[in-house]
């Protein structure tokens, strides 16, 4: 039988916060999911971008020459290279 992978419920599974957990493979990418709490750590990628797709909350990435916030339903693509730090906005 085929199951789309259910966000919620992988969710469900764990509390700890800036764990990424890989929920899914599709050829070298990995899809993770990952709980914030408060500020990460100013870095960058240099090999790859880095998406974010936001379920709740609202997430804030600063970027050197600015920010972006992302509500839940929006994405947002770091480009490889960028740096930048994320943290989670209280609504």
């Amino acid at each position: 039988m085929y199951f789309p992978v259910n966000l919620e419920q992988k969710f469900s599974l764990f509390d700890a916060h800036w764990q990424p957990k890989v929920i899914a493979q599709m050829n070298d990418y990995q899809f993770k999911i990952v709980k914030i709490a408060g500020d990460f750590i100013w870095h960058s990628h240099p090999e790859t971008d880095e998406a974010f797709i936001v379920v709740e909350g609202v997430l804030r990435i600063d970027l050197r020459d600015g920010h972006v916030l992302v509500n839940p339903g929006e994405m947002y693509v770091v480009p490889k290279g960028v740096e930048h730090k994320r943290q989670l906005k209280r609504r």
